[in-house]
């Protein structure tokens, strides 16, 4: 029979294979990428090469630093939160040798206010106020905390050791100051901690489904690139640069400031410019004596817009504008991390074929049993790859609950895997939006800081659990 003769249900049957064909082509690809990384995990963890260390975190809490550190919170529209997490953290890291810049705009009193209630008095406090109306970026915002603290090193007649990046949201863990100085006098250039996303069980479907994706991303993926000796992408929280390394990339650009002002992921670029300079890059993944790891924690997003708007983000500025911006530098090593960074469009384009091919089945089945339409024939190349992915797909999923069962309890692990669905969903409404806020700078649309708002901060929570 001529293609021109096909009825409706031959012609659903044909879209229907070749749909087929490229979503179990390109999801086998990620299988093999994502195994390679399991493989690589494995064999660190079987060779001891990728240990998890015990420190003492109350020796931690209490030493004095090594080398004086200047902490960074850019903050816009933060009133909220702020408060807990600059009266934490100064509570939290009781040391004198550092002290706690933090950026606020002109134009936003109530951020300003909230943070002056946090800790009057303490003179490790330092609130800078922009000189522009916000929004604008957060890597502008940083560019003036730079600013602020080069005044300071003028004044104190000192230069700083290190920085520390911090949101505005974050919980502080307590050895983690103590572990950032120590890693950054010993040598490194820049580290990044592990973040730990809190569970919520107010938002067990949307809030929630980050605790899976840092688990395996900051258990596994980001264990693999330090070991191998990869650039580490900063996740902008958590992480520390050296004094050298910040100066060193302030005499790369002309305006002999740190950060692009019109970067959307300005953490993400800091550990990869480090890297490109000659820096040392680590890792450190630790646990105190009670077993929790040193790590960031925060309440992430938990409504879907603000899920998608901060995806959307990421998506944007790691994988389209870090094509633009950061380039494939580097060896095959580093080629592939970078290849996997930026899967992120594709996977959402994939993951739409994927459900769309789902649905026509479902339609063509249905049309089956009632009479009508055509099963679609199987070759057995085809039905190999059909096998090859299911049985990816399983492995991932154990994958997924093991890591997230290690890190939070067998109930959120099986939580992890019942909300796969929605975690693809949210994929492919992020990769939309963001190829479209990509399609409208390249007709020359201003970026500006696309932030997700915080209410709920985890000391809060905390304390409360306490008192209770």
């Amino acid at each position: 029979m001529a293609i021109w003769d096909f009825d409706v249900w031959q012609w659903l049957v044909l879209f229907q294979h070749e749909l087929l064909l490229f979503a179990g082509v390109f999801f086998l690809i990620g299988a093999i990428d994502d195994l390679a990384i399991d493989v690589a995990w494995i064999w660190l963890k079987l060779t001891g090469r990728a240990p998890t260390r015990r420190i003492d975190r109350r020796a931690l809490h209490e030493a004095p630093l090594r080398g004086p550190a200047a902490v960074f919170i850019p903050a816009w529209h933060e009133s909220d939160v702020i408060a807990d997490t600059v009266a934490h953290a100064l509570k939290a890291w009781p040391q004198e040798g550092y002290r706690l810049y933090v950026g606020c705009y002109r134009n936003d009193p109530e951020t300003i206010a909230a943070v002056m209630r946090a800790a009057p008095g303490d003179r490790r406090l330092r609130i800078v106020i922009h000189d522009r109306a916000g929004p604008s970026t957060k890597a502008d915002c940083l560019n003036r905390l730079y600013a602020a603290m080069r005044d300071d090193e003028r004044r104190m007649g000192l230069l700083f050791a290190c920085v520390v990046f911090q949101d505005a949201e974050d919980m502080v863990d307590p050895a983690a100051l103590g572990v950032l100085d120590g890693a950054i006098a010993d040598g490194a250039d820049f580290v990044q901690l592990p973040v730990e996303p809190m569970p919520q069980p107010d938002s067990r479907w949307l809030g929630s489904h980050y605790c899976e994706e840092f688990a395996e991303a900051h258990g596994k993926a980001m264990v693999v690139r330090d070991a191998l000796g990869a650039a580490l992408p900063g996740a902008g929280v958590g992480c520390a640069v050296s004094r050298d390394a910040l100066q060193k990339l302030c005499r790369r650009r002309f305006d002999l400031r740190p950060f692009a002002a019109d970067s959307l992921t300005e953490d993400y670029e800091l550990g990869l410019a480090v890297a490109e300079n000659g820096g040392l890059c680590r890792f450190v993944r630790v646990q105190g004596e009670d077993g929790r790891l040193v790590a960031t924690r925060a309440f992430f997003p938990a409504r879907l817009d603000h899920v998608v708007k901060q995806k959307t983000r990421w998506v944007h500025g790691i994988a389209l504008q870090g094509w633009d911006r950061v380039g494939w530098s580097g060896g095959a090593v580093e080629a592939w991390m970078r290849a996997r960074d930026r899967r992120g469009p594709l996977t959402a384009l994939v993951l739409l074929v994927g459900y769309t091919l789902l649905a026509l089945t479902l339609l063509g089945w249905t049309a089956i049993a009632l009479g009508y339409g055509e099963r679609l024939p199987l070759s057995p190349a085809l039905e190999a790859l059909l096998i090859a992915n299911l049985v990816a797909f399983v492995w991932r999923t154990v994958w997924r609950f093991g890591f997230t069962a290690s890190q939070y309890g067998y109930a959120e692990g099986l939580r992890a895997v019942v909300r796969i669905p929605v975690t693809n969903i949210v994929a492919i409404m992020a990769g939309r939006r963001a190829v479209m806020a990509y399609a409208r700078t390249l007709i020359g649309r201003a970026i500006e800081w696309d932030k997700t708002p915080h209410s709920a901060h985890p000391a809060r929570t905390q304390a409360a659990a306490g008192a209770a």
